[in-house]
């Protein structure tokens, strides 16, 4: 693909084509959830351009221009009745890609405890400067539980990389993604881990009574990546979705 911004995207597995987007802690945080998806499906998991050292595109300033930038890849490569699983800002993403000029090659998609809508009285949580320890109390169930490593340089570097990048795309809200998610007709799965304290439960909830037909599946003992606490419970209904949307 000419002039694309994504210079790194891992491709798993064979089949149909799952787009997995990852949020603010760079691709890693996906890693397990690109994994299971391409024991059945064809995965393609990029780094989103300025994240993991990868080079920040001029053209991209906020994630609606994130979200044109992987439209023009879907119809770049001729991809049809794509799944597209996003988590964190990576739901925001998927949501935004469901409104865009890409939205007729999309079969369905999976926002994972979801960020950048407003919701009165539930704002998102502002991560901006938190250690990955610091993070971890709001994003796990129970955090006593991790045991993270002291961070070295190299990864150190990474994560203030990634911070930067994510602080680049304006990334606390898009003002209008609320008014406009209503217009949304793309078959739409929201899975949101219960004790999320970065977008908690109420937050989730409002976030699909916005979109018609939208289905709701509240993961317990998880926090806002909940494919890494309750893998099982998060599978379970995103298999589901993805064999009933093919």
């Amino acid at each position: 693909m000419s002039n694309s911004p994504f210079t790194d995207v891992s491709e798993l597995g064979t089949g149909r084509p799952v787009l997995v987007l990852h949020g603010g802690g760079g691709p890693f945080t996906t890693t397990l959830l690109a994994q299971h998806l391409a024991e059945t499906a064809h995965v393609l998991a990029p780094t989103h351009p300025g994240f993991n050292g990868t080079l920040r595109d001029a053209r991209i300033t906020t994630v609606r221009d994130l979200a044109d930038a992987y439209s023009q890849y879907l119809i770049a490569r001729d991809l049809h009745d794509v799944l597209v699983v996003g988590s964190s800002v990576g739901g925001w993403i998927a949501t935004e890609l469901a409104l865009g000029p890409a939205a007729d090659r999309i079969a369905g998609i999976v926002p994972i405890n979801a960020a950048g809508f407003q919701v009165e009285g539930h704002s998102a949580r502002d991560v901006r400067g938190m250690t990955p320890q610091e993070l971890a109390q709001y994003s796990f169930h129970d955090p006593s539980k991790l045991r993270l490593p002291p961070p070295s340089p190299e990864g150190l570097n990474i994560a203030q990389g990634n911070a930067a990048a994510l602080a680049a795309l304006s990334v606390d809200t898009n003002p209008q993604l609320m008014t406009r998610i209503h217009q949304i007709v793309t078959p739409t799965l929201v899975i949101w881990g219960e004790s999320d304290r970065v977008t908690d439960l109420e937050y989730g909830r409002a976030f699909v009574a916005a979109i018609p037909g939208a289905e709701f599946v509240s993961i317990a003992n998880a926090g806002h990546l909940p494919y890494l606490e309750n893998a099982a419970a998060v599978f379970e209904p995103l298999d589901a979705f993805a064999s009933a949307h093919p």
